[in-house]
């Protein structure tokens, strides 16, 4: 997308989910915590349909799904998990609408990613979607068209915001490697092509067409060239599970353009180390790559490690001020 190394992403922001059952309180913290890069909150305590996998079923679009014993699995019409999906999706954004009157800067919002979710979903057999190359092009298929429906809904309640397109991928790394287990548990599922998931990202990448996309996976390993090959702008990612073995990737990435969202703050409840301190390895990680102090504030955005959901109401609030201080920590002191 031409106009991603234009987009101003805002300095800190959060992952997704926050703990609590209360849509305002939530849209309140996040929007009150950044005020240049908010986020659409999720809040999975309420139950099956606020969880990120149901969030994102909910949106399908010709594909529906209901909670079984096992998990989410398909079935032939929504059904009374889809429409609280749905209903609880819309009372997220009835709340974010309302504490963002008249906001035009990057605001976030997120949805499960193809992968993660052929991946968590059962086809009616009780195996994963993952198991049947058809179902996953069709899975594909109908979340582009699902994200496209969302993306419209936004725009339409917060005209003046610039969106950004998260896709949460924790599982991708173990669809690559062959690594998600089988409805019995003893064996895998085989891996699958590099090529084949790099091409569907980029479909479902693609559904974004005025504003960049941040992939999210808080695993280790993250395929940062391959998100890169498939549009991503952006990777946000667990700071902490990084290796000497990501810095060629990181590297080129960052001089390719790519956004780097570094997950700095812990996603549950302990002690806070001072901001500087919080960014410390993203400053080391720097002189080790070479790459130019100054580039930092223009390439880094700081996030908890991961979601806040399970941590404490006031604990997640902490945390995401404390990644505002962080970020400007590294913005006054890149060296």
């Amino acid at each position: 997308m031409s106009e991603d190394s234009q987009f101003r992403f805002g300095a800190a922001t959060g992952i997704g989910s926050m703990p609590g059952g209360d849509a305002r309180e939530a849209a309140k913290t996040v929007t009150g915590s950044f005020e240049d890069f908010p986020f659409l909150a999720e809040l999975p305590a309420r139950g099956p349909g606020a969880d990120m996998i149901g969030r994102t079923a909910g949106m399908l679009v010709d594909l529906y799904a209901r909670v079984e014993p096992s998990g989410w699995r398909f079935g032939d019409r929504p059904g009374r998990d889809t429409r609280r999906a749905r209903s609880w999706l819309g009372e997220d954004l009835d709340a974010l609408e309302e504490f963002t009157q008249d906001y035009d800067g990057p605001l976030k919002v997120q949805a499960v990613g193809p992968w993660t979710l052929a991946a968590a979903l059962e086809l009616r057999n009780g195996e994963a979607a993952l198991s049947d190359p058809g179902a996953c092009r069709d899975l594909a298929g109908s979340l582009v068209e699902g994200l496209r429906l969302h993306l419209d809904e936004v725009r339409r309640r917060i005209p003046g915001a610039r969106l950004v397109l998260q896709l949460d991928e924790p599982s991708l790394t173990s669809v690559l490697r062959g690594q998600v287990r089988t409805a019995s548990g003893y064996r895998t599922h085989r891996a699958v092509d590099r090529q084949i998931v790099e091409a569907t990202l980029r479909d479902v990448v693609q559904v974004h067409t005025d504003g960049p996309v941040v992939v999210h996976s808080c695993a280790p390993d993250v395929p940062f060239a391959l998100l890169r090959r498939a549009g991503a702008a952006a990777v946000s990612f667990d700071f902490s599970l990084l290796t000497e073995r990501d810095d060629e990737a990181i590297g080129e990435a960052v001089e390719a353009g790519t956004r780097l969202f570094t997950g700095v703050v812990p996603g549950i409840d302990g002690p806070l180390s001072d901001p500087a301190g919080s960014v410390m390895g993203v400053r080391t990680l720097w002189r080790r790559l070479g790459l130019r102090p100054g580039l930092l504030a223009e390439a880094v955005t700081v996030t908890p490690a991961c979601g806040l959901a399970g941590a404490s109401p006031d604990y997640a609030r902490r945390a995401l001020a404390h990644c505002v201080r962080a970020a400007r920590s590294l913005a006054d002191n890149p060296e």
